[in-house]
């Protein structure tokens, strides 16, 4: 079954591994040559922006700043589309999706995970946007211009976008680009459904009612995204599917268990995939991309149809792509 996962880590993966390109990387989770293996119609590539210095992440003794970061993972990116180009291309809308369906290729969608890089600038904005990104994590796991993270802290998690967030989210819906609200705190996700006039999404977030991990969405978010036309893309990673966060074991039955509560909570429309592959660790049951099957073949043994499969696996993000780049 063909799929779209709205968030992965191969090109910070490319950095580590000091590669040029993805087209083939050895102990990653996905790289481009098993995507072409594994079905996938979309991949979204995270260009990840850490605000510390962590320069064991990336295999290199001084991390650059987050601007150079992004330049680097970028032409990483360009690389591949070239060396990839007979079965992989850029995407930059619904149409050129389609284009590449068509033509058999995969499509390869550009993201920005930590609006840091933006440094409160709207022109930052319609750079990243000239370059192909289409959609932007808005924060990561600390403040920065958009506004504030989740956290275990009650008043850190209540604190919401800044003034230049929610003028940044009307921004972005005028340009075409997916808000993303994965990583966010619980005030700044009801400030992005109250500002944004377009579908928002949650690319690799579950169900905080399974799983208390501050990334997760509570039943009451699950409700206002769902009302948004927007999607969550289930997270492979343990800590965010098990009930026990130090549970180190990411289980299909897991995945399949926070699928059916979105769908009870949110309804079929409102949950995709957002694996989180090269972003995360543990032992996995769905080991690398080319896996994805089996939690499809899960998902139906659970009850649901092939028309509601294909909705999770592909349609639901299609339509978003659709209403909103």
């Amino acid at each position: 079954m063909q799929y779209i996962d709205m968030h992965c880590d191969t090109l910070m993966q490319a950095l580590m591994r000091r590669r040029d390109t993805i087209e083939q990387l050895d102990g990653t989770m996905v790289d481009a040559a098993r995507l072409r293996r594994s079905g996938a119609s979309a991949q979204f590539f995270a260009m990840f922006l850490p605000q510390k210095t962590e320069p064991e992440r990336f295999g290199q003794e001084n991390v650059p700043e987050p601007s150079e970061l992004l330049h680097l993972m970028y032409q990483v990116y360009r690389n591949t589309m070239e060396a990839c180009s007979d079965y992989m291309a850029p995407a930059r809308s619904y149409e050129n999706l389609l284009e590449n369906q068509r033509a058999g290729k995969i499509s390869a969608f550009l993201t920005i995970e930590n609006g840091c890089v933006a440094d409160g600038k709207f022109e930052k904005i319609k750079e990243f946007y000239d370059m192909g990104v289409r959609l932007i994590t808005l924060t990561w796991n600390d403040a920065n211009c958009f506004g504030w993270p989740h956290s275990g802290n009650g008043e850190e998690m209540r604190r919401g976008l800044t003034d230049f967030g929610k003028e940044a989210i009307g921004y972005m819906n005028e340009l075409g680009m997916l808000v993303d609200v994965s990583h966010l705190s619980d005030g700044g996700f009801y400030d992005v459904a109250d500002v944004s006039k377009k579908p928002f999404v949650a690319s690799h977030s579950n169900c905080r009612a399974l799983s208390p991990a501050t990334r997760n969405l509570t039943d009451e978010m699950i409700r206002v995204l769902a009302e948004s036309g927007g999607v969550a893309g289930i997270n492979f990673a343990p800590q965010f599917l098990n009930e026990n966060t130090e549970d180190a074991v990411s289980r299909i039955a897991r995945m399949c268990d926070h699928v059916l509560h979105f769908i009870d909570k949110g309804g079929i429309g409102c949950v995709g995939i957002g694996t989180d592959f090269d972003g995360i660790s543990g032992e996995f049951e769905i080991a690398d991309c080319t896996q994805m099957e089996w939690l499809f073949a899960a998902l139906h043994k659970r009850g649901l149809s092939e028309g509601q499969l294909e909705q999770i696996a592909c349609g639901n993000v299609m339509r978003v792509l659709r209403d909103v780049l």
